[in-house]
């Protein structure tokens, strides 16, 4: 049985749970605390043997909160369990540049299914990790804000805080090119 270990940390968008295996993370969850949290996670994966272990996710915590300040996380392994579909559409989340949205159907059309909106809807909504696989970068084809596994609220600052980073980058002359 795969031993799951877990950190947490606090964030401007509330305590943030990460946790891994030894192939890569396969849960991040933002929340209002450890209870909450490590009840969801247990949810997550019944009979897995998980624990905490601060120590051991000391390096990759700290590359998923430089995700918050705009760092790519293409490099932080993620080991996520799904069907295909939802782990391709996992995969092409992590393609959508920091402080950019993209619509559901522009998702379906990025993941080769333009008529799967729905499919793809799902997938995102299944989604369980979160900053790594920005589903919150994911809008309505109005540009409204749709569900998101960690509130709606939680998604306007995240997006939020995206496009203000950007904006700061622009103004100082560092944007990067997305």
């Amino acid at each position: 049985m795969t031993r799951i270990a877990y950190t947490l940390s606090p964030t401007v968008f509330g305590e943030l749970l990460l946790a891994a295996t030894e192939s890569g993370v396969v849960a991040s969850s933002f929340g209002d605390g450890e209870v909450e949290l490590t009840a969801w996670l247990q949810s997550e994966f019944p009979g897995r043997t998980v624990q905490r272990d601060d120590a051991e996710l000391h390096e990759l915590l700290a590359s998923t909160l430089d995700v918050l300040d705009g760092e790519d996380s293409s490099s932080i392994p993620l080991a996520a369990e799904g069907s295909e579909f939802q782990k391709r559409v996992w995969h092409t989340l992590r393609q959508i540049p920091f402080g950019t949205t993209r619509t559901y159907t522009q998702l379906a059309a990025m993941v080769g299914q333009p008529n799967a909106v729905r499919a793809v809807a799902s997938a995102c909504a299944n989604n369980p990790i979160s900053l790594l696989v920005p589903c919150h970068r994911v809008v309505g084809a109005d540009g409204t804000l749709r569900g998101y596994r960690w509130g709606l609220e939680r998604k306007r600052r995240l997006l939020d805080h995206e496009a203000k980073m950007m904006d700061s980058r622009q103004r100082s002359g560092l944007a990067r090119s997305a």
